[in-house]
């Protein structure tokens, strides 16, 4: 389609869906009672009277209704498959002329992004669940939760672990198919525990729960980058997972290996489930000098408190233990990025 046609196109939809107030009125009653006089759509709608026939002559320009010239005159809906159908044909064509010019902005340019509408948090949360690879961090309100159930369900399907925490708990239903929409899942107390959603440790969305509501000024914030993705990972699993009023599916008996982890504390909590020996390979930083370290080796031991807030392992390497922390780790030699776990040897 040419530019220019493509215009005309847009000017054409843009005027048949042009309607004001009055209009879109007097339209769907219209359309609710089939016929009506224009005294009885003026009784049933808050247009004023001197108003009403300006309104309806303004729907039959576009097709929309037919006026009948009796005394009263009447006016009488049209089929919407009717009305609409050259629309219809025209909005397919345009979509598929604009899809074809449309060239999608690249994120990695934006570390962080701030979102202020409902739709669009809803569309990123949408998408980090949807891109998460191995391993799924959320934090839903109930009404989300059956929004987002059909989603959950494909994303255990293809092998993510899913941790997700639902509130506030006076709202979250206790009997319900969680085994097939997550790994673990527990409830926290009150509005103010935040909207969240991390892939795989990095790409994520926090939001108020407030910034979900139509009638809020509230922003939620994306981040695109792992380098400050992990704030929001590192505050689900110190401040909010930690401080359940009710844990609702219980983590199961282990991970089949091999598996991948994004979380040092989901590797350990497995790994204290697993019986003999098992090997890893941990892709992250040195914390001292800050440069990229690979280490693979043996899991010689691990170090976890029930709280949650302490989690690392130790790896022979190559005769040199070496001890795997989290992001930000300082205590611990490396800070893992990514951590695979296999049987016979480092995966």
């Amino acid at each position: 389609m040419a530019t220019d046609d493509l215009r005309l196109t847009m000017e054409r939809v843009g005027e048949r869906f042009d309607l004001g107030e009055y209009e879109i009125d007097a339209y769907l009653t219209v359309l609710e009672h089939g016929q009506l006089t224009a005294s009885e759509i003026a009784e049933r709608t808050d247009i004023p009277q001197p108003r009403v026939y300006d309104t309806v002559r303004s729907l039959s320009d576009r097709g929309l209704v037919e006026l009948r010239e009796s005394r009263p005159m009447k006016i009488v809906g049209v089929d919407p498959a009717d009305a609409f159908e050259d629309v219809q044909d025209s909005l397919s064509m345009m979509i598929d002329e604009l899809e074809s010019r449309y060239t999608a902005p690249t994120r990695e340019t934006e570390a962080v992004t701030l979102v202020k509408s409902r739709s669009t948090i809803l569309r990123y949360l949408e998408e980090v669940i949807d891109e998460a690879d191995y391993e799924l961090t959320l934090s839903l309100t109930p009404d989300l939760l059956a929004r987002f159930e059909d989603r959950l369900r494909s994303t255990v399907e293809g092998s993510v672990t899913v941790e997700l925490l639902l509130s506030p708990a006076a709202d979250t239903p206790t009997k319900y198919d969680y085994d097939g929409i997550a790994t673990e899942v527990r409830s926290r107390r009150g509005i103010t525990t935040p909207v969240i959603a991390v892939a795989d440790g990095e790409y994520s969305i926090y939001a108020t729960q407030d910034a979900l509501r139509e009638d809020q000024d509230r922003y939620g914030v994306i981040f695109n980058r792992s380098e400050l993705g992990f704030l929001v990972s590192g505050f689900f699993g110190t401040v909010l997972w930690t401080t359940p009023e009710e844990v609702l599916l219980p983590d199961g008996d282990g991970r089949e290996l091999p598996h991948r982890y994004a979380s040092i504390r989901r590797c350990v909590k497995d790994l204290r489930e697993i019986e003999g020996t098992v090997y890893a390979t941990v892709e992250g930083r040195d914390v001292e000098t800050g440069r990229d370290r690979v280490v693979r080796g043996q899991v010689v031991s691990i170090t976890f408190e029930e709280s949650e807030e302490v989690a690392s392992l130790t790896i022979d390497a190559e005769g040199e233990e070496v001890v795997v922390g989290g992001r930000v780790a300082a205590l611990e030699d490396v800070e893992a990025h990514e951590i695979h776990v296999g049987r016979d040897e480092p995966p």
